[in-house]
């Protein structure tokens, strides 16, 4: 059943955000999956954007703004040893924060399906010895977790907006 969409599926062409949240959505249902969401330079825009979908409810466990990285830390159980050694713009620390993110939102103690994390520099200054655009977003499911890295030209706002909708079509893309 998880491998329903189709293998040439690109998510590059979801283009709309809100198309792309509404069919994450969709197939999170045909799954009778969860999601739970670890923001910390996106601060809520991804979990914002899957609530705006009607009926988000029966998939969406919530999300955690992480956006200070002592609740990284703390809250998600992202190592404080990876913290310490390349701060918290990192794709290890991504990878952490969408797994952890799975046990922190879990419902009677089953996990959620998919967790998604994001993190980077969206600016004005650097972070982390990284520069502004910098990006990290991971993406768990029981079948493995994917991190992408990469840079997103553009002011702080555009740098969050699309890294919000990077990681919804990227979780789309897991599924």
């Amino acid at each position: 059943m998880i491998h329903d969409v189709p293998d040439d599926f690109d998510e590059t062409l979801v283009r709309d955000p809100r198309e792309s949240a509404a069919l994450l959505l969709e197939r999170l249902g045909e799954l009778g999956w969860t999601v739970a969401i670890a923001e910390s330079l996106t601060g809520g825009l991804v979990v914002s954007s899957l609530v705006d979908v009607p009926g988000a409810s029966r998939a969406v466990r919530g999300g955690v703004v992480a956006y200070a990285t002592d609740v990284k830390r703390n809250v998600l159980g992202v190592d404080p040893a990876l913290l310490e050694a390349h701060g918290a713009v990192h794709p290890r620390v991504a990878r952490q924060m969408a797994r952890g993110v799975r046990d922190v939102l879990a419902r009677d103690g089953v996990p959620a399906d998919v967790g998604i994390a994001t993190t980077g520099v969206a600016g004005p200054d650097e972070q982390d010895g990284q520069p502004v655009g910098t990006v990290h977003v991971a993406v768990s499911t029981p079948l493995g977790t994917r991190v992408d890295s990469l840079v997103i030209a553009g002011d702080r706002d555009r740098i969050r907006k699309e890294t919000a909708h990077l990681a919804i079509r990227r979780a789309l893309a897991a599924l």
